[in-house]
């Protein structure tokens, strides 16, 4: 695996647990967006950006920057892996808008995305997280589904480590 690091924006702890999960399973260091620096991204072949989703589908409030940071960045040749938290009962018509929104403020940054998840077995009514009928990342209910959220972790990074 190349030089990988994951990235998280967190408010109350869970997308921070979640980061610090993925990042235990593949021996790497998680880093707050709050604290990333252009040297970071440099340094680091593949970024896994985490983002619990706020209001009607919104980022972290930390992302703001970090997306500006990214985008600073030159991320032609690096691999970007997206996943996020969000509540598919309270918020089923935003679920995980968050991931929407970096993919969309990346996508044309010459970055490789990977890791992809299909809708089947979520429950939601509308998420900008879906292009083309798949999570553009992983999406996880930490809240409503957290008896899932380990099993879609490991399917999900075995589906990306190939590519990393």
């Amino acid at each position: 695996m190349k030089q990988t690091i994951v990235i998280y924006g967190s408010s109350t702890g869970t997308c921070q647990e979640i980061a610090e999960q993925i990042a235990g399973k593949l021996g790497v260091e998680a880093k707050d967006v709050a604290s990333l620096t252009a040297d970071d991204v440099a340094a680091n072949d593949n970024l896994l950006l985490g983002s619990s989703t706020w209001g009607a589908g919104e980022l972290q409030d930390d992302w703001y920057d970090g997306l500006a940071t990214l985008k600073g960045a030159n991320l032609a040749g690096k691999t970007i892996a997206l996943f996020g938290c969000g509540d598919c009962e309270s918020y089923s018509d935003t679920f995980c808008g968050a991931l929407g929104e970096i993919y969309e403020g990346l996508k044309d940054t010459g970055a490789t995305f990977v890791g992809q998840v299909s809708t089947d077995g979520y429950t939601f009514d509308d998420s900008s997280a879906v292009v083309d009928g798949q999570f553009v990342g992983l999406a996880l209910d930490n809240i409503n589904e957290d008896d899932k959220t380990e099993e879609r972790i490991d399917a999900w990074l075995e589906t990306i480590k190939p590519q990393l």
